[in-house]
This record gives structure tokens, sequence and C-alpha cells, in this order.
């Protein structure tokens, strides 16, 4: 299964969940990496993927945070 990436770092909210919508709506299941550099997005992301049915976990990277979501 291929992840698919969305890099959301420099977006002010609420461009992050909305990048994060678009790619989850196309996508019924899978790994979705989407690519954050603020603590908001990061929550905000991570809430609305759950809100939406997928599981997610974040890691610590250069520059920010990589919220995973999969389902």
């Amino acid at each position: 299964m291929d992840k698919i990436t969305v890099d959301a770092r420099g977006l002010s909210c609420p461009q992050p969940v909305i990048e994060t919508k678009r790619v989850l709506d196309k996508h019924s299941s899978g790994v979705v990496e989407i690519l954050v550099d603020t603590v908001t997005s990061r929550e905000n992301v991570m809430r609305f993927a759950q809100n939406a049915g997928w599981k997610t976990e974040w890691k610590e990277q250069a520059g920010g945070y990589a919220v995973t979501a999969t389902k």
C-alpha cells in the first residue's frame, strides 16, 4: 500500500485541515502522511482525521511534525 503525502508546512490554519480533507475524501482507506510545522496544525489535522474515522499518530521531525492517518 502506497503512502500519500500532504505537505501542509507553511500554511496557516485552516489550510492544513482543508488540504487533509481534500485527500482523505478521495480515499476510503490507506496511509496518508500530513506534514505540518505547528502544534496547532498538528492537533487540528489529527482531530479532523479522527472525526472522519481515521486512526492517527504523529512524530516530530526536522521542521515540524508528520501526522500519519491510517484506515
